[in-house]
């Protein structure tokens, strides 16, 4: 399913002009069991299971002899929000490793002696960090200079300039009576470009107060 995602849509685009390479490793393969486990019951007892230092550490240990990694990556429900200035801060890095947790975590000790950051994409929980790692890959690709065919579109996102993204419109001029508006097509690009701060301004005010108030 990971694999899926990652040869789909603008990221196979970056893999296939050379501007990203993506690996994935399965974990089993650094397991010493004789049954490849990667997971244990937690010390001290309670539900669930844990995924053991040994295997991530042998797998973590074996990449860094290949290359060194600007950041280990671990994703946590209690680890720091994703971001966009996060994403352009990890967009300039050459080499990134994201370790995604399963189950109820994992073993204590490799984050506190590999990993170099952790990121939350939000406050839920999910099954297993794979999904949070898909979308980290995305938000930090798309950021590549080449990746999208117009670098201008990613520095227009919204939350690049602390602000949500203006509205948007496209033909036909008229659909049902209703009107794309007049400022748009009047090729004054100065004013236009005002008339779309204010919008992100006002949406901003409107639907994320509270990113106002952080700038």
């Amino acid at each position: 399913m990971m694999s899926m995602f990652f040869d789909e849509s603008i990221i196979s685009r970056a893999k296939k002009k050379g501007l990203v390479e993506v690996v994935m490793h399965d974990l089993h393969d650094y397991s010493l069991t004789r049954y490849g486990s990667v997971d244990d019951y937690p010390y001290g007892g309670g539900a669930g299971m844990v995924m053991c230092v040994e295997p991530l550490a042998n797998c973590i240990e074996g990449l860094q002899s290949e290359r060194t990694y600007d950041e280990i990556i671990y994703t946590a429900p209690d680890g720091n929000l994703l971001s966009q200035p996060l994403c352009n801060t990890l967009s300039l890095k050459q080499n990134l490793m994201i370790l995604c947790g399963h189950y109820k975590g994992v073993d204590e000790r490799i984050r506190e002696h590999f990993v170099t950051m952790e990121i939350s994409i939000g406050d839920y929980v999910l099954s297993g960090g794979e999904l949070a790692a898909a979308v980290i890959s995305d938000a930090v690709i798309r950021l590549i200079p080449g990746v999208l065919g117009d670098e201008q579109s990613a520095l227009s996102d919204s939350f690049q300039d602390r602000l949500v993204a203006p509205p948007e419109y496209t033909r036909p001029v008229e659909f049902r009576g209703w009107r794309v508006p007049d400022i748009l097509l009047s090729g004054d690009h100065a004013k236009i470009a005002q008339w779309r701060y204010e919008q992100s301004l006002q949406r901003t005010s409107e639907r994320r107060p509270e990113m106002l108030k952080d700038s």
